[in-house]
């Protein structure tokens, strides 16, 4: 661990670090894994494949279980996890745990969803390597309702009534939390539905976040907007006087957004280059360490320059590595380079751990694969460090 005074020594390429919990037979599961995922013709074209043998019942769920599912999530249930989250806790790394059930749009499902997550909070109030709680607003609520709010369209009285609905089981996640002490994520979404969880988002920072951070919402820094969001949320939290809770991301939805964008004809809202990206993360990461006493930081990230930046910062300040405002985090399954060697250097740093029914968090997974491989480098560098470790592990026999 280092003090906030001395030279910060933080080796990202400590594959030793980064895979000590995992066997030999975990690691060589993982390269072919990533080795998959490499493919985007094979993520492509499985997609749909297992979408298809999944709906007509065909006995592949063994399969999921035990190779993609295995990397990516830490269990079908809360009490499923456990052993996932005890395995993170000895590396020095907490949990984000994420009911990770996507596509649902029945007002039953959103009911379910938001009984979920209070479970979540429940353990997490009794699980002390639980760091946070989360939840995706279009979890809790119709994704074309968020649509037609943010475009500013009237509701009809069911509407309304729908989108009280919504609200309130956002305020109760968000209460639980409170009265608990445990943080919460508000998941960042589409830009077309992002204004109306913007909104809620922050109303429910002004009320859940008056002594302490409670409530964080997640900055897209890929959106050329989202770093002048985030410095008018805070000088709209100072006037009020309560606490701006803020997940720093890149963001998940590039492809997306520009197709949408030139099929609509409006100007896209993500960044030209991934430099400018880069740039605007990197200056959202400073613009809250000048601000620390009156933020929560959760830097969300799998770049290793900004990972390093935030650390350095941090060292150069002298902000313990220890202080509750910032953590760092990453995806379960991808960067223990990264969640690993900082948690080793005394850092707060947590992973998401999606968890739910094999079937019911297919479409989730088959995003994040869709992710990585549109990610320039990121499968790359999962297949690199594993390779070196599996070298240094040969040596050593």
């Amino acid at each position: 661990m280092i003090s906030a005074n001395s030279q910060l020594r933080l080796d990202f390429n400590n594959t030793e670090i980064a895979f000590r919990n995992k066997s030999d037979k975990d690691l060589e599961k993982a390269y072919w894994l990533f080795k998959m995922v490499a493919s985007n013709t094979l993520i492509k074209i499985g997609t749909p494949i297992t979408t298809f043998a999944l709906n007509i019942g065909l006995p592949i769920q063994g399969i999921i279980r035990n190779t993609i599912y295995k990397q990516f999530c830490g269990g079908e249930s809360i009490s499923g996890c456990a052993p996932a989250i005890k395995e993170l806790g000895l590396g020095g790394v907490t949990t984000i745990l994420d009911y990770s059930v996507e596509g649902e749009e029945s007002e039953d499902s959103f009911d379910q969803t938001c009984e979920e997550i209070l479970r979540t909070v429940a353990y997490a109030k009794q699980e002390k390597l639980i760091s946070f709680c989360v939840f995706k607003p279009t979890g809790l609520g119709r994704f074309d309702l968020l649509a037609k709010s943010d475009a500013k369209q009237p509701f009809t009285a069911e509407e309304k009534a729908e989108f009280q609905r919504l609200y309130n089981r956002v305020d109760r996640i968000c209460r639980a939390c409170h009265d608990a002490g445990i943080k919460v994520l508000v998941d960042a979404e589409h830009s077309w539905i992002q204004d109306t969880i913007d909104d809620l988002a922050r109303e429910m920072m002004e009320k859940y976040n008056q002594t302490q951070v409670i409530v964080y919402n997640t900055y897209q820094l890929y959106r050329t907007d989202k770093l002048a969001s985030l410095k008018a949320d805070f000088a709209y939290a100072q006037t009020q006087n309560f606490y701006l809770g803020a997940k720093v991301v890149r963001g998940a939805y590039m492809e997306i957004e520009r197709e949408r964008a030139a099929e609509k004809g409006y100007v896209s809202p993500i960044q030209p280059t991934k430099q400018a990206s880069d740039d605007d993360y990197n200056e959202a990461i400073r613009f809250c360490l000048d601000h620390i006493n009156r933020i929560g930081l959760m830097a969300g990230t799998h770049n290793e320059e900004s990972s390093k930046l935030l650390a350095e910062e941090m060292v150069s300040r002298g902000i313990s590595p220890k202080n509750e405002h910032i953590f760092f985090a990453q995806l379960l399954g991808m960067s223990d380079n990264l969640s690993f060697n900082l948690a080793a250097s005394g850092f707060n740093v947590a992973k998401y751990m999606p968890y739910g029914p094999v079937k019911a968090v297919m479409p989730y997974l088959f995003r994040r694969a869709q992710e990585n491989t549109s990610v320039g480098g990121q499968t790359g560098r999962e297949l690199a460090l594993i390779m070196k470790e599996k070298e240094r592990r040969k040596q050593r026999k």
